[in-house]
């Protein structure tokens, strides 16, 4: 019986499908998975290409781009299998990365999401941006990865090998039980892109579920295939959606003081930004805040079903200092150097 589906969700990628497809069917065996591509109405000849070279692949024909989020909510509700693999179309997998992966999970039943070790596709020795090995996140909602802070990339020289719990699974690879997903809700579509992944591992952390990093598992990701680093619509939809997910997730008791603190924060970066006459960007930060406002009042109820879910507040993946005084103030530009207690880098 096959228990995972790998699904690839796919919009206007005909040339990944092209480049990465064959590694994930040769590396993920047809008596473990069934590999599935969920296609986001693609406006090139994707599915012309899927219908032509893999007319046996099982591909899902979504009837618009709904995103990210949604994307991969539609995909899962018509699956039956009990585990999910959300796999970018822009990774390269290795032999051996789904064993690894459902080994953990079949070890643990308390573990509801895993991901890989992710490289860089482009600099192979070195980690790649979205997910490195193992997301973790600060008490102000910013996210960073042991092998990545901000935007410092360290080479993997094995030093960051050991299965740990961690805070979010990066969405490039995220491997997941079914159930665990649909219970808590999915994706959230209002994100459409970006911050989705850290915003469901939350839910799932504070509702006594873990989430863990498995090093023995390695895949290689290019990283900015949808929107590139630095564009300003990539910037708005990680700082709207970072607001969104800490209004929706920070307990009672903290959130005054933590939306103070990030709209301080957020305000020197801003002007940082004009003062590199990045004024796109900055923009883009000014208009993340006035849709941040505008949307708040739809997610309250939301907000009070996942205070009410919630059967932990202490996280003990959550970073307890700020990464942005440590690394710009301390000169903490990597992952171990961080007094982050119960690590294996402490």
């Amino acid at each position: 019986m096959v228990r995972t589906s790998v699904v690839i969700l796919n919009w206007n990628g005909r040339k990944l499908l092209e480049r990465f497809l064959p590694p994930v069917l040769r590396h993920s065996p047809d008596g473990e998975c069934n590999v599935v591509v969920v296609d986001n109405a693609s406006e090139d000849d994707s599915l012309t290409f899927l219908g032509t070279h893999y007319p046996d692949l099982r591909v899902i024909a979504l009837d618009r781009n709904y995103g990210f989020a949604e994307g991969y909510n539609r995909a899962l509700q018509q699956l039956d299998t009990e585990y999910a693999v959300l796999l970018n179309s822009d990774v390269e997998t290795t032999p051996g990365w789904l064993h690894a992966l459902v080994s953990c999970m079949d070890a643990h039943p308390d573990v509801a999401a895993v991901q890989p070790k992710i490289r860089s596709y482009g600099e192979r020795n070195r980690f790649e941006y979205a997910g490195a090995s193992g997301g973790f996140i600060d008490r102000y909602g910013y996210p960073f990865c042991r092998g990545r802070i901000l935007h410092v990339l360290e080479e993997d020289h094995g030093q960051y090998d050991t299965e740990i719990p961690i805070f979010w699974a990066t969405g490039a690879c995220l491997c997941i039980r079914r159930r665990d997903y649909l219970e808590a809700g999915g994706l959230d579509a209002r994100f459409f892109a970006h911050m989705e992944e850290i915003d469901l591992c939350w839910r799932l952390n504070v509702r006594g579920r873990r989430v863990m990093c498995v090093p023995a598992s390695v895949v290689y990701h290019v990283g900015g295939a949808s929107l590139r680093q630095g564009s300003p619509k990539k910037i708005y939809l990680n700082f709207r959606n970072n607001l969104l997910m800490i209004y929706k997730n920070v307990p009672q008791r903290t959130y005054r003081i933590t939306f103070i603190t990030r709209f301080f924060l957020d305000a020197v970066a801003c002007l940082h930004l004009l003062l590199k006459g990045d004024f796109g960007a900055a923009r883009a930060v000014v208009c993340a805040y006035r849709d941040f406002l505008k949307m708040r009042p739809s997610f309250k109820l939301l907000r009070r079903e996942n205070l009410r879910m919630t059967v932990t507040e202490r996280i003990p993946a959550q970073y307890g200092g700020s990464i942005l005084f440590d690394f710009y103030f301390k000169g903490k530009k990597s992952f171990a150097a961080l007094c982050f207690g119960g690590s294996e880098e402490e």
